[in-house]
């Protein structure tokens, strides 16, 4: 039999919520006095971050959730949110006495913006509910729509991965230049993961070649030291041409690139 809460005049209750992030890192925080331990994970206490704003539908609409807090907890560090090392990260967030442990989950999702004001840190937090928001349908293109080295591409991804040590970084541009067996050309719209460093664990997109070197969609705001390691994944341009003569895998493609396109549908007719 569940418990049912908040029954009593007085009732040993606090909040809790854990912070699962794609790096592996798992973060347990409540609002009582002092750090819980249960389901594995070391809870902190911290009584300044508190939800405040949490709102649940029966129906298929979004949930929606907000933490509010001081950037206080060792655990919580700026240059880790302007990193991005939490965007994405999964959320729980429920009850649990504080006497017995005995707990309840009353909210699941993900992060998703982060903000940072006066030394306070908000984050607006997106239930899994978001998800039926997307389209599920797949839409005709005349580029492949599969995620390279994903399903429906087929290929292995550890083929086209390979270690690269950093030689030189750009603030201007935000290009890195590395030591790898990779071609810049053949990294854009790749992915890089960086070993070590202030960003080790966080995955960037690679979004341009700027000669030698290649240009990142995240912002790096501490220049990593020359010799960092990072993993690098080559990108795919998503065309038939480069399917076929660079990847061998046109039979796998995931597009219509000889549909013709709206432009067709609204043309007029040419006089007799």
């Amino acid at each position: 039999m569940s418990r049912v809460w908040f029954i009593d005049e007085l009732e040993t209750v606090a909040t809790f919520w854990r912070v699962l992030r794609r790096d592996g890192v798992a973060l347990g925080f409540t609002s009582h006095d002092t750090d819980l331990w249960f389901d594995g994970v070391l809870h902190s206490a911290a009584p300044g971050m508190v939800p405040s704003a949490i709102r649940r539908s029966a129906d298929v609409e979004p949930d929606s959730a907000e933490v509010q807090g001081a950037l206080s907890h060792a655990a919580i560090a700026a240059a880790d949110l302007s990193a991005g090392r939490f965007d994405g990260a999964t959320v729980v967030i429920g009850i649990v006495d504080w006497q017995s442990l005995e707990r309840q989950v009353i909210y699941g999702g993900s992060i998703g913006t982060v903000s940072e004001e006066a030394g306070r840190f908000t984050a607006e937090l997106l239930s899994r509910k978001a998800e039926l928001q997307r389209d599920i349908i797949p839409r005709t293109s005349p580029s492949c729509r599969a995620e390279f080295c994903g399903p429906g591409c087929t290929l292995s991804g550890p083929r086209f991965e390979h270690q690269a040590v950093l030689l030189a970084f750009d603030a201007s541009t935000n290009a890195v230049t590395l030591d790898t067996m990779a071609t810049a050309d053949a990294l854009v719209g790749g992915r890089l993961r960086w070993v070590g460093g202030p960003y080790a664990g966080i995955g960037m997109e690679v979004i341009a070649a700027a000669g030698a070197a290649i240009v990142l969609d995240t912002p790096l705001d501490v220049a990593p030291a020359a010799g960092t390691r990072a993993i690098v994944r080559e990108g795919c341009d998503r065309t038939l041409e480069t399917c076929a003569a660079r990847f061998a895998n046109a039979i796998n493609f995931q597009g219509e690139p000889f549909l013709p396109g709206n432009d067709l549908v609204a043309r007029y007719p040419a006089p007799a």
